[in-house]
């Protein structure tokens, strides 16, 4: 069975809040230059289904501040649900709101872009905390972009992809957080105390991708899972990136598409066609090379803007601007270069302003700029409730970070986010985690005097299909 739809604009919902009128004459001021990169966003929808567990999110017309067309930007996400749909219905319908609660409302619109990435992390993180208090088993993929004009800021994990081409390149915004793909993912979860390895088979032979047990997952990073262990984070891997004025195409695929196509080829056998056939012959072209194994969804997204401004000179950059957007972004050995050459860059060229994908919160929530001016001191700084004075609970409790991190610097967690982030650093064991392991020691006794070898596993792993430390964990196809 297959589905096709076109994205109709949506107006972002909530009443008109009271603004001074200071705030507004502000925002008159800078509304014209934003104006200037608003691009005209064309947006196509094709997915076939195998199971059901694909879920989408378009909304191409937002506002972070209601009635101010000035703050407008486009969301589009796509979630990869395994195990259930409860995990990926969740983060489509909360996602954004956690996003856009991260952030401070009156922020300008360089402020807000530099804060983003950040924002997106405490989200991600938020989302996957609410959700665990609702359902246990089911876990999705997110990517979920943001276009603020020329800017495309990206959030990802699992195994869905988000791809670019502009200017004749392709560019990779999303990161896959399969174990196959990532050594480093497997030396942290096992570090953590999760147990990552093939499926055994009779025989000892070695089957399938490499995946995490309990539970038998292949992806490292996702929203929901807690069956599996809090060690398969929700931390997403972002990248923003700012487009030249030619624009460029995004698309966005589950793995459905990504296990058959290249971006090479996704990008070539669409690239004639607007955005709702591009998306559905990008599917068709997977579904003819393997068959419909899995769900295959593909968003594209054509980002084209204004003609009048492909001859807009590249202003020069005005003291002062930008401070937040330094602070936020990824360091590289070009920040060495003059700063009076990136005054003038060359505006036809995608310029990369952020990426980060560290797994770790004391490193993605840092202190790397004016926390207690750009977002208030006692809130917590993923689930955003207030805290006392006293409640507070740094991200840098038990860091190992070199330099002068201190235990009281901020920002801080309350103690259901402190707890959160200390079982995805394997310093404290999940409840789950902790009865399947009662649950496996009970069922071992019962066969063998010395169930602390691995060998001993052996016979029931045979039973149970598991690996010989895993034997009586139920393996989670998706």
């Amino acid at each position: 069975m297959s589905t096709r739809s076109k994205s109709v604009p949506v107006p972002a919902g909530g009443g008109a809040a009271t603004v001074p009128l200071a705030v507004l004459l502000r925002r008159e001021v800078v509304s014209e230059k934003t104006a200037a990169e608003r691009p005209e966003l064309q947006v196509g929808l094709f997915s076939q289904a195998k199971k059901g567990e694909d879920y989408t999110f378009l909304k191409p017309d937002c506002e972070r501040l209601p009635g101010v067309p000035s703050s407008s930007f486009s969301a589009f996400g796509l979630f990869d649900g395994h195990n259930g749909n409860g995990a990926a219905i969740y983060t489509k319908e909360n996602l954004l709101s956690n996003i856009l609660t991260a952030i401070p409302a009156d922020l300008n619109r360089e402020d807000w872009l530099a804060a983003l990435p950040r924002a997106m992390v405490a989200a991600f993180v938020k989302t996957d905390k609410d959700f665990q208090t609702k359902a246990r088993s089911s876990g999705t993929t997110v990517t979920f972009v943001i276009i603020d004009g020329l800017f495309i800021t990206v959030a990802s994990v699992g195994d869905s992809r988000c791809v670019l081409e502009a200017e004749g390149s392709i560019y990779h915004l999303s990161a896959d957080h399969r174990f196959d793909a990532s050594k480093e993912e497997v030396d942290r979860v096992t570090e953590s105390g999760g147990d990552v390895g093939r499926l055994n088979v009779v025989g000892g032979a070695e089957i399938g991708p490499l995946r995490c047990w309990p539970g038998g997952l292949c992806l490292s990073r996702s929203i929901g899972d807690q069956d599996v262990g809090q060690f398969i984070v929700p931390v997403p891997y972002v990248k923003q990136v700012k487009l030249s004025t030619a624009g460029g195409r995004l698309i966005i695929s589950s793995d459905g598409v990504w296990d058959v196509l290249t971006a090479e080829v996704a990008f070539n056998c669409s690239r004639t066609l607007p955005p709702e056939a591009a998306a559905e012959q990008i599917v068709k072209e997977a579904v003819q090379q393997k068959g419909l194994r899995d769900d295959t969804t593909c968003i594209v997204v054509d980002i084209l803007p204004d003609k009048a401004n492909l001859t807009m000179p590249h202003t020069k950059k005005q003291p002062g601007m930008g401070v937040f957007k330094n602070m936020f972004r990824k360091k590289t050995p070009s920040d060495s270069s003059s700063h009076t050459d990136r005054e003038y860059m060359d505006p036809d060229i995608v310029e990369e302003i952020f990426e980060d994908g560290c797994a770790f919160l004391s490193k993605r929530l840092d202190s790397e700029y004016p926390v207690r001016n750009m977002f208030k001191l006692f809130i917590c700084a993923i689930c955003q409730v207030e805290l006392k004075p006293s409640q507070g609970i740094s991200v840098h409790e038990d860091s190992s970070q070199p330099g002068n991190l201190r235990r009281w610097d901020g920002p801080f967690l309350c103690q259901g986010c402190q707890e959160k982030k200390e079982a995805m650093e394997g310093k404290r064991r999940s409840r789950g985690l902790i009865c399947s392991t009662i649950l496996r020691l009970e069922t071992v006794g019962q066969h063998t005097q010395s169930p602390t070898r691995a060998e001993d596993f052996a016979p029931l792993a045979i039973v149970f299909g598991g690996t010989s430390s895993s034997i009586i964990w139920t393996f989670s196809e998706f």
